[in-house]
């Protein structure tokens, strides 16, 4: 079977933590959407490495990890990545693959992420501007290129190609540029590129299942974040929920198994758009500075608010969660009291359970049920029986309502910091 990982809010939810604990269960690890914006980030024996591209189970020596076609790749940032990883002594070329399907990001998407973003003026989404949109929209309008072209030997004419209709666009905004450093990193990165295994990985997938072997797939950014089902147009370009699975790696639904749904103890956002539990005072600050909530990819400051169950039961609804991991539970310590959200209060007064269709467009107020802060370091807690009841209370409070068992909680960066309170793999 193949079991999926995923976030269930606005991304940063901790998944490469998650990912890194639970790959000793699995033969293989899948990257199956996003791209170089994700920001996986692993602490383990004092060491603290953020991955982008690369699948989280890759400090696995026994671990196959697969970059699926459903991601879009920049051959620049994966070659840099490629390269901070050598100090760990890897056998990165023997456990590493990467689909021939997989889309390449090329130097002027990055420029047109930036032109496009900078042209919406104050209606800008919050794009991180690593091209990721741009080369979406190729993919979809049937013009992109991907890994496999990158072995034609005319896949110099097809960049060219592919070059001048950015151009185009590009002097419509008036945009000024200059490609002569980038380009010349790209096709070193590409040459790079070559020396790894790049193949029809949809078969490598299924031969693993057929095997009766399991693999991981690793989501990235966050369900509210789906191209379908998140806060639109304030999301990413690609399907971050469970169905973006079967596309992105080329496996039928019947495959699937269990579902872990990732999320914080609180909420955070990265960029624009809708939030409706959002802290825009001293308290949103001190958990921000408390949980570190700096982007592990860009360095950008995260929003910060309440956890909001309208939009926790929504993810876990769309994904079919079988499983709920809680993170950063940690960084309430500090907190006398802690809210959450139960419900919306709509500008005509009605209260809500559901997300609205037009979140964007209207403010919603946000219906709290408060509980007693816990007020201790959870460090030295190991099992779910030791912790104090008030974190129990807000624990059993959650599964209640959302009617899918919590059975990993994490009270601390590194791999072990976890408190396990039933085995989460099948």
């Amino acid at each position: 079977m193949i079991d999926i990982l995923l976030g269930l809010q606005w991304g940063d939810e901790g998944k490469g933590k998650i990912v890194d604990v639970l790959a000793p269960d699995y033969q293989v690890v899948a990257r199956f959407q996003g791209g170089p914006n994700a920001g996986h980030t692993l602490e383990f024996d004092g060491i603290k490495h953020v991955l982008h591209q690369i699948p989280s189970g890759i400090f696995r020596a026994d671990c196959l990890n697969i970059i699926g076609n459903g991601v879009v790749l920049d051959p620049i940032v994966f070659r840099r990545e490629i390269e901070g990883l050598a100090k760990y002594n890897l056998d990165l070329r023997k456990n590493l693959i990467i689909s021939k399907k997989t889309a390449i990001i090329i130097p002027t998407h990055r420029l047109l992420d930036a032109a496009l973003e900078k042209a919406k003026g104050d209606s800008k989404i919050g794009s991180t501007l690593r091209g990721i949109g741009p080369a979406y929209s190729d993919k979809v309008a049937r013009q992109g290129l991907r890994l496999g072209d990158i072995l034609s030997p005319n896949f110099e004419d097809r960049y060219r190609s592919l070059l001048e209709k950015h151009k185009q666009v590009l002097d419509f905004h008036e945009f000024s540029y200059d490609l002569s450093e980038s380009e010349r990193e790209f096709f070193a990165a590409i040459e790079f590129l070559k020396e790894f295994t790049i193949l029809d990985s949809e078969y490598v997938v299924n031969d693993v299942l057929k095997k009766g072997q399991k693999i991981l797939a690793e989501g990235a950014q966050g369900s509210l974040l789906d191209i379908d089902f998140g806060s639109y147009p304030f999301v990413t370009s690609s399907n971050t929920t469970a169905a973006g699975v079967c596309s992105g790696l080329g496996v039928a639904p019947r495959q699937i198994g269990e579902v872990y749904g990732i999320f914080k103890a609180y909420c955070t956002r990265v960029g624009s758009g809708p939030f409706p539990t959002e802290l825009n005072d001293d308290l949103g600050e001190a958990i921000r500075q408390e949980g570190r909530e700096f982007g592990a990819t860009t360095g950008r400051p995260r929003r910060t608010g309440w956890l909001d169950l309208p939009a926790l039961k929504y993810s876990i609804m769309l994904n079919g969660v079988t499983q709920l991991i809680m993170m950063k539970v940690d960084v309430l310590n500090f907190l006398d009291e802690i809210n959450v959200c139960t419900h919306y209060k709509l500008p005509d007064g009605t209260l809500t359970d559901q997300m609205p269709f037009d979140l964007t467009d209207i403010t919603v107020e946000p219906i709290y049920k408060s509980f007693k802060g816990w007020k201790c370091s959870l460090a030295d807690f190991h099992t779910y029986n030791e912790i104090p009841s008030e974190l129990s209370d807000y624990i059993n409070y959650l599964e209640a309502e959302l009617d899918v068992p919590i059975s990993f909680i994490s009270t601390g960066p590194d791999r072990e910091a976890v408190i396990l309170r039933e085995a989460v793999v099948s």
